[in-house]
């Protein structure tokens, strides 16, 4: 029985999936944040963008590792001119996206012990955007993968998502981190794979 969301209406999985369509269904922004195209994370976002689908969530997913994003330099250009960034890149495209989302996905492998910086450059422009972001309710859940197999490793990334989501009024959602994942068989069939899937699948606001 489909419980977590349905609160107990759904009783079969064609029933949950069709709940999830209708009032429950979430826009959601995936950021990955990986310059492997066929890494661990990478396939860790296939699978939640795939539970997502399944549930009749609407994704969509920017691979910040294969786009043109420059770092913000804190110019302040965007404060003097109605939030347009001093840079004319790819994140043009994601703004949009980034304010219409319910629910932000940031994944990303360890690198040093924090986000990459592909998706940090990324993270980091949302600054052009602040005020809007700051009257906004969302919730951002975490996917990572690293090699160490000491909880502690992730602790960086970890406090890294929760202090953006004090800052800009946000929910911290929930964290799939696969530990002892250095390449992308380290995650096929694991369990961690089933977890980024159930977590796309069972999004809830």
């Amino acid at each position: 029985m489909i419980t977590n969301v349905c609160e107990g209406t759904c009783h079969t999985e064609s029933q949950h999936k069709e709940f999830m369509k209708g009032e429950m269904s979430m826009k959601i922004l995936i950021l990955t944040g990986s310059p492997h195209k066929t890494g661990t994370t990478a396939y860790l976002a296939d699978q939640f963008m795939a539970g997502a689908e399944e549930a009749g969530h609407e994704a969509v997913r920017f691979d910040l590792g294969s786009l043109k994003i420059n770092p913000c330099i804190g110019c302040y250009h965007c404060r003097d001119n109605k939030g347009e960034c001093v840079f004319s890149d790819d994140m043009n495209a994601i703004y949009p996206k980034v304010l219409d989302a319910e629910a932000i996905v940031l994944v990303s492998p360890l690198y040093y012990f924090g986000l990459t910086a592909q998706l940090k450059s990324g993270i980091d422009r949302f600054f052009a955007i602040n005020p809007e972001l700051k009257t906004q309710k969302k919730t951002v859940h975490l996917i990572s993968a690293g090699s160490d197999e000491d909880k502690w490793a992730m602790q960086g990334v970890q406090e890294n998502v929760k202090c953006i989501c004090r800052y800009l009024g946000w929910k911290k959602g929930s964290e799939v981190l696969a530990f002892g994942a250095t390449t992308r068989k380290d995650v096929e069939n694991s369990q961690y794979e089933k977890d980024a899937w159930e977590l796309g699948y069972h999004l809830s606001r």
